[in-house]
């Protein structure tokens, strides 16, 4: 499933201690349910860069994080990264063991990826803008 977010390798990653060991948790919890998701979440956890929560950019986008960002044209639209249990699409809660969650994570305002969505098509984002977590995050 590393082909999901194929450009990505290309790109550096930031995330939290406390969202690596979080969110690797949560991916290996996952392995029998989702298991395309969850290796390619483990994949980037193994390749991401590990800040303590206080270094870490506002701009990087982590648990919590809303992100607003471009996908195709100018359909522009606005989302908040949290864990599964959180997850609610008619506010704009996407989970991180998404295809969509996977592709966003440690990513930076002005970055773009490349992603393959669950129907099977490429999509590219291109991040506008990210306001740092405002709520609690815990799983």
């Amino acid at each position: 499933m590393r082909e999901a977010t194929k450009h990505r390798t290309q790109l550096d990653i930031t995330v939290s201690a406390v969202d690596h060991d979080r969110l690797t948790s949560l991916a290996r919890t996952a392995l029998d349910r989702l298991p395309d998701t969850a290796e390619e979440l483990l994949s980037e956890m193994d390749r991401a860069t590990i800040a303590n929560a206080d270094a870490m950019p506002a701009s990087v986008v982590r648990m919590g994080s809303t992100v607003t960002f471009r996908s195709g044209g100018d359909d522009t639209k606005r989302i908040t990264l949290v864990y599964p249990g959180q997850a609610d699409i008619a506010e704009n809660k996407i989970s991180i063991l998404t295809p969509l969650g996977t592709a966003l994570i440690g990513l930076a305002a002005g970055q773009s990826v490349v992603w393959k969505a669950r129907d099977g098509k490429e999509r590219v984002l291109d991040i506008a803008e990210v306001e740092p977590p405002t709520l609690d995050v815990q799983s």
